[in-house]
């Protein structure tokens, strides 16, 4: 019962972990709308997904209920890299982008990650994609297209520079899912959570200016940067980390779909955008894909190897 029973929780965490990722294109640029600056909200996205995390760990050291962290220097060596790569570099590209495309277009192009995590399983397998991950990403693509009516829209005026930082975006956070995959599964989520986030916020600050560190400390933009420290930062790397090694990073890429239906659906409730049928088709096509992924993957060879030593 066991061996099902932390799939099953793995699984339930990838996809929420997305979710609260899909909300941030959507809380960021009402955020840009309020009249805050890209810079200072990346910096307190990341400051405050940090301090939640290390909130997160001391409340379970107290309560006596975390496992020790205790690897050699090259884990926590892997776990900073992991937090640059992962965590401060898609921050970065992927703000930037939406600082200069519809929240829409910014999705899709970071909806990207799912294919290229999979091109990076199989080469590291030596081997081309299974039959049900052809299936899944065909439906993810197609639904992705639909889903923020790609075939609607008018791109005479796209800005350049932001589909490039869209498209790193996509890059980095796919190496995210791929290189999670590689840590060990009985490292402790939060604390090595934790860890990265603090690499991310070093990274982040030796970026940023001495000026632009100093001008985000305003009550407003704290409140902002608490609220995507958490949905961006701390809530879904807790998910992933603790979820990605026990389902491998192929399956949690194609799991991390729910992202893009969360931004839609946010983006219909909180920012008036139309949802149209055609979108809702997308957003139904994408949950077959994850759920036909799923069902394939259920087996016992299917998840925990990655995130073996």
């Amino acid at each position: 019962m066991n061996g099902t029973k932390k799939p099953l929780l793995a699984i339930i965490l990838v996809l929420a972990g997305a979710a609260s990722y899909g909300l941030v294109a959507v809380v960021f640029k009402i955020a840009v709308i309020d009249g805050w600056g890209v810079k200072q909200l990346t910096f307190q996205q990341v400051l405050f997904g940090a301090v939640l995390l290390w909130l997160a760990l001391g409340v379970t050291r107290l309560s006596r209920q975390a496992q020790a962290l205790t690897e050699t220097w090259r884990a926590w060596l892997k776990l900073g890299l992991i937090g640059i790569v992962g965590l401060s570099l898609t921050t970065v590209f992927y703000n930037e982008a939406l600082s200069r495309l519809d929240a829409s277009l910014g999705i899709v192009l970071l909806f990207q990650f799912t294919w290229i995590t999979i091109l990076l399983e199989s080469i590291r397998k030596r081997k081309w994609p299974t039959r049900q991950e052809w299936v899944a990403v065909l439906c993810i693509a197609i639904g992705t297209i639909l889903a923020v009516g790609l075939l609607e829209k008018d791109f005479s005026d796209i800005d350049g520079l932001g589909v490039l930082f869209g498209l790193l975006s996509a890059i980095t956070y796919s190496l995210f899912f791929f290189l999670t995959g590689f840590l060990p599964q009985q490292l402790d989520p939060i604390a090595k959570s934790a860890v990265m986030s603090t690499a991310s916020l070093i990274f982040i600050m030796i970026l940023q200016s001495y000026s632009v560190i100093i001008d985000s400390f305003s009550a407003p933009l704290i409140g902002w940067g608490l609220l995507l420290g958490f949905l961006g930062t701390a809530f879904p790397f807790f998910c992933f980390n603790y979820g990605i090694p026990k389902v491998g990073s192929g399956l949690a890429a194609l799991l991390g779909s729910m992202e893009l239906p969360a931004a839609v659906v946010a983006a219909f409730i909180l920012l008036d955008e139309p949802l149209t049928l055609g979108q809702g088709t997308g957003i139904i096509l994408i949950i077959a894909g994850i759920m036909y992924a799923q069902r394939k993957s259920s087996g016992p060879n299917a998840a925990g190897k990655e995130g073996e030593s």
